[in-house]
């Protein structure tokens, strides 16, 4: 299948750059399969566009501030984006910048906070970093009093500029987020537009919710370079399904699951596939699930996502779930799209959301 058929023309005035002044404030494309109908809302309607006994399952991931800005021994800047750690606390996998110049053995750090040392480098671009020294009772939490939210490429902010960093710190986190699952690189944008009363509508409508963590990796932003997307190597991600959200799936049998985001979406199919029963203990593994037209789906019956970038990986599951067993959602994609930037929807991490039923 060619990559070129998941492309379209995004233009740039149509990527927000900062969320909007509330949460729910966002716009709601919904997207009707039955029908083909398009309706336009307000996130804030989602409560009342959905059933009783619905269940929502969102993924509590919480984004680590990673990037780091450093400096060298002799002076020279250096910034550290971690992304996941080894085996030994103390060693992760980063990207480092400026990268030909960090060779292994290269040390830099923060004079009373971290010393830092590189030990190989990898021929992905990634880079094993291990950390010498650290005030900080682990190198999550040097993260969290140092380092910056790792924004996605075609966010544009100002370096130094403290406004947009304490703006980024919460907005680009989930209400939900969990404290303890902070290794994400990049956040479940879908579940950016929830807020207190949004759950408390949801929850006076009988509508349930469940939790899975998908640790979001970079590769989310990585467009699909080969000419034919069967040529893609889809990056991995770790994914847990508590046993507390396996007994909630088992029991829904009647009840319409809807993935908040992508990741969600991708976590739950990915579980479906690999074991024998949903009930059971914490289940635990990586995927490299690359959902393409015409894939059909197992688990989840609606989806709620954002508006993606082209030629991505998020896209090809959209067209997927567009229109399950065939390939008749490429096209309806781009009817979709195309209708949502003639009607001024704000697009990708910090835009606007679209509901799929």
């Amino acid at each position: 299948m060619k990559t070129d058929q998941f492309d379209y023309d995004l233009p740039e005035a149509l990527i927000a750059q900062h969320p909007t002044r509330q949460r729910d404030e966002s716009r709601l494309l919904v997207v009707d399969r039955s029908t083909r109908a398009i309706d336009h809302r307000s996130f804030g309607d989602l409560p009342s566009l959905l059933q009783s006994k619905d269940l929502l399952v969102r993924n509590t991931a919480r984004v680590l501030p990673a990037r780091i800005h450093a400096r060298k021994s002799t002076g020279g800047k250096v910034e550290c984006l971690l992304l996941y750690p080894t085996a030994d606390t103390d060693t992760w996998s980063a990207l480092l910048r400026p990268g030909r110049r960090l060779q292994p053995g290269t040390r830099f750090g923060i004079a009373d906070q971290f010393l830092a040392e590189v030990i190989r480098k990898n021929p992905s671009g990634e880079c094993l970093v291990r950390f010498i020294e650290n005030r900080h009772a682990s190198i999550p939490d040097l993260a969290e009093a140092i380092g910056e939210i790792p924004l996605p490429p075609y966010v544009d902010r100002l370096e130094g500029a403290a406004a947009d960093r304490l703006e980024d710190r919460d907005r680009y986190q989930t209400i939900y987020a969990r404290a303890d699952r902070t290794v994400a690189a990049a956040a479940p944008t879908a579940g950016l537009h929830f807020t207190s009363k949004i759950d408390r509508d949801l929850r006076a409508r009988d509508i349930g919710t469940a939790e899975i963590i998908l640790h979001v990796g970079l590769g989310t932003f990585r467009p699909i370079e080969t000419d034919e997307i069967e040529a893609h190597t889809m990056h991995a991600e770790t994914y847990e399904i508590p046993a507390e959200t396996r007994s909630i799936l088992a029991d829904a049998a009647n009840q319409r699951i809807i993935a908040v985001g992508t990741t969600s979406l991708r976590a739950l199919e990915a579980f479906h596939r690999s074991v024998d029963h949903l009930k059971g203990p914490d289940h635990t593994a990586r995927t490299e699930l690359f959902i393409t037209p015409p894939a059909s789906f197992n688990l989840v019956d609606c989806l709620l996502t954002n508006f993606h970038l082209p030629r991505s990986t998020l896209l090809c599951l959209l067209a997927a779930f567009l229109a399950p067993g065939s390939d008749d959602g490429i096209g309806w994609f781009k009817e979709i799209y195309t209708e949502a930037m003639r009607e001024g929807y704000r697009f990708l991490s910090y835009g606007d959301a679209m509901l799929v039923t």
